[in-house]
């Protein structure tokens, strides 16, 4: 009787979680940080793959050097934060972020944009409402009044520029 293979058994049987569970138990590599230096230092196999590994360039770095080299955006950038959410809405689109939640809308995915200020106090509320009607707003509080007034100077500079509400 062979054992059963199931992800209550095995977590790598389900796809995508963990790397393929075919190759045997003894070829796969066990790494351990190095406290000095930060990398990982392979314990099991050649020093040939362990120097080979070393000398291959982290992807992520590249794409990071290319954002930097390419500069920020041209056009007006909106930006408004507080202790526990962020709103950002340049040429890419609108991201709003509240504590660890987090989303993201390109231009054409918008029906509209509304924002608000608080009649009494320092709370600015920004919603983004999409075709389904679906809308996601989102609160802030402002260090003080006269910054509502610069947000929603800086958010009409962003949608006069980049929202096409007549493609709505």
């Amino acid at each position: 009787m062979q054992p059963l293979r199931a992800a209550s058994a095995d977590p790598g049987f389900v796809p995508g979680l963990t790397g393929t569970t075919d190759a045997p138990r003894d070829a796969v590599r066990d790494a351990v940080p190095d406290e000095a230096s930060g990398e990982a230092t392979e314990l099991v196999g050649s020093d040939a793959d362990a120097s080979d590994a070393s000398d291959a360039p982290d992807a992520s770095e590249g794409q990071d050097a290319a954002e930097d080299e390419a500069g920020p955006a041209d056009g007006p950038v909106f930006e408004a934060a507080d202790r526990r959410g962020r709103i950002v809405a340049d040429a890419e689109g609108v991201r709003l972020s509240y504590d660890e939640e987090a989303c993201e809308f390109r231009w054409d995915e918008l029906a509209a944009v509304e924002s608000a200020k608080g009649r009494f106090g320092k709370r600015f509320t920004v919603t983004v409402h999409t075709p389904d009607r679906r809308w996601y707003p989102i609160d802030l509080l402002a260090p003080d009044r006269g910054r509502i007034a610069a947000w929603e100077a800086e958010l009409d500079a962003v949608l006069d520029a980049y929202f096409d509400d007549e493609a709505s």
